[in-house]
C-alpha cells in the first residue's frame, strides 16, 4: 500500500474512533461531509457586531490524554461542557512542519509556511489578522493576540509588504514579568522566565505610533500583582496569558483574539504527570475563557470561539518517535488532530468527521468577521454557518 493511502487509512481511523467514543459518550447528532458541497459558494455577510476568539494549544495533546476512553478523565469540561453546545471536527489534517511557530503561523496565515521554525522572522504569506484589519478598514486595537513568548513575537504581521502595518498586537504575558529596568522581576514569578525578548508587546506600526508598548500596558490595567493575587497557580505561564486575555476582553474588546497555550509543551521534558497536568489545565483554562465571552456584553451571542491544537504528538508504537514526549516523526497520529467551534454560527451537539487542513482555519475566520483571505491556501469550513 502506498505511504499516502496509509496515512490517509489511519487519519481516518482515528476520526471515526473519536466519532464513535463521543457519539456514545454525549449522544451526539452525525454532520456528515455531504456538507461539504457548500464550499464552492460564498457565505452570507456576517451578523454585525461579530467577534470570533481562537485558542490553540502549542504542543498538542493525544487522543491516549484527552479523546480517548482512558483519557476522558483529563478534559471534563471540554467534553461535558463545551462540546454539548458546539460542533466538534474529529479529523484536523496538518500537513506543514511541526514546529510550535511555524505550525501557528500556518494557522494564521492559511498557507503552509517553510521557514525555520527557530528563526525570528514574520511569516511571508498575509495574517488573518491584517486580512481582517484591512479588509474592515478596523484599527490596531481590535485585533489581539496572546502568545508563549517562546519566538512568537512575530505572529501578528506578516512580511508581506501589501498589508504592512496592518497585523494584530502580540502580548507575551511572561515578559510582562520582567523589569524593563533591569531590576528583579516581580518576586516568586520569575520561574516563568524562559526567554529573553526586549518587550513584552509588539505592536504593528500603525499602533506604535499611536500608542508605546508602556501606554498599552497601562491601558489594559495589567498588573503582575493582580494576577498574583488571584491566580490558581503561580507555576503556569498559561494561567498568565488567560489573566491578560480578560484583560483585554475587558478593556478594549476585541473583533479577533487569538490565544496560544503553551503549557502542554513540558512533554519535552519527559515528564508525564506534568503534561497531564497540563492537559488538564487547558481543558479548564477553555471553559472559563467561554464563561468569560458568556459574561461579557460585548461578546455574549456575538462570539465564535474556536478551539484546536497546532498539532499531535507521536505514537507510542512507532520505534522512530518517543511517544508523548515529541511529535518528530510526522506519521499520522502526530498530524491528525481536532477542533471544537462554539457561537452563534455553529450547531450544537454535532459532529464532522470529514477532513479538514489547519490551513482552512484563517479563511474561515476571516470569512466568519466579513472578510476575505485572497492569497490563503485552505478552503472555508462550511459547517461552520449554522
Amino acid at each position: 500500500m502506498p505511504e499516502h493511502s496509509l496515512w490517509n487509512r489511519i487519519a481516518a481511523e482515528q476520526s471515526r474512533t473519536r466519532r464513535e467514543f463521543l457519539r456514545g459518550l454525549c449522544g451526539s447528532a452525525l454532520v456528515t461531509s455531504a456538507s461539504s458541497v457548500l464550499a464552492g459558494r460564498a457565505w452570507a455577510a456576517p451578523a454585525a457586531n461579530r467577534k470570533v476568539v481562537v485558542v490553540t494549544f502549542g504542543g498538542g495533546a493525544r487522543d491516549q490524554e484527552t479523546f480517548a476512553p482512558e483519557g476522558q478523565e483529563n478534559i471534563p469540561h471540554l467534553i461535558h461542557e463545551l462540546l454539548p453546545q458546539g460542533t466538534f471536527f474529529t479529523q484536523v489534517v496538518n500537513r506543514g512542519i511541526l514546529g510550535h511557530y511555524v505550525a501557528t503561523a500556518s494557522l494564521a496565515t492559511g498557507v503552509y509556511e517553510r521557514f525555520n521554525n527557530f528563526a525570528d522572522v514574520s511569516p511571508a504569506n498575509p495574517t488573518v489578522f491584517e486580512y481582517f484589519r484591512a479588509g474592515r478598514n478596523r484599527p490596531a486595537t481590535d485585533a489581539w493576540v496572546v502568545a508563549p513568548s517562546n519566538g512568537f513575537n512575530r505572529i501578528g504581521q506578516s512580511s508581506y509588504a501589501q498589508y504592512g502595518g496592518q497585523g494584530a498586537t502580540v502580548v507575551l504575558p511572561k515578559r510582562m514579568l520582567a523589569r524593563p529596568d533591569g531590576l528583579p522581576a516581580f518576586s516568586g514569578l520569575d520561574h516563568l522566565l524562559t526567554d529573553n525578548y526586549e518587550s513584552p508587546i509588539q505592536a504593528p506600526v500603525s499602533l506604535q505610533q499611536e500608542l508605546p508598548a508602556g501606554r498599552i500596558e497601562s491601558m489594559l490595567k495589567l498588573s503582575v500583582q493582580d494576577f498574583a493575587a488571584h491566580a490558581r497557580t503561580l507555576s503556569s505561564p498559561d494561567e498568565l496569558s488567560l489573566y491578560v486575555a480578560q484583560r483585554i476582553m475587558q478593556e478594549t474588546a476585541p473583533s479577533l483574539l487569538w490565544i496560544t497555550l503553551h503549557d502542554i509543551d513540558v512533554a519535552h521534558t519527559g515528564a508525564f504527570s506534568l503534561y497531564v497536568d497540563a492537559v488538564r489545565r487547558s481543558d479548564r483554562i477553555c471553559a472559563e475563557l467561554w464563561r468569560m465571552i458568556q459574561s461579557n456584553p460585548e461578546y455574549k451571542d456575538r462570539t465564535n470561539l474556536l478551539i484546536l491544537p497546532d498539532f499531535g504528538r507521536d505514537s507510542d508504537a512507532d520505534a522512530g518517535g518517543n511517544g508523548f514526549q515529541h511529535h518528530r516523526t510526522g506519521d499520522a497520529l502526530s498530524r491528525t488532530t481536532w477542533m471544537l467551534a462554539l457561537g452563534p454560527n455553529v450547531k450544537q451537539n454535532a459532529i464532522v468527521d470529514r477532513a479538514v487542513e489547519s490551513i482552512d482555519l484563517a479563511p474561515t475566520v476571516a470569512s466568519l468577521l466579513g472578510s476575505d483571505a485572497p492569497r490563503a491556501q485552505g478552503r472555508l469550513v462550511t459547517e461552520l454557518r449554522s
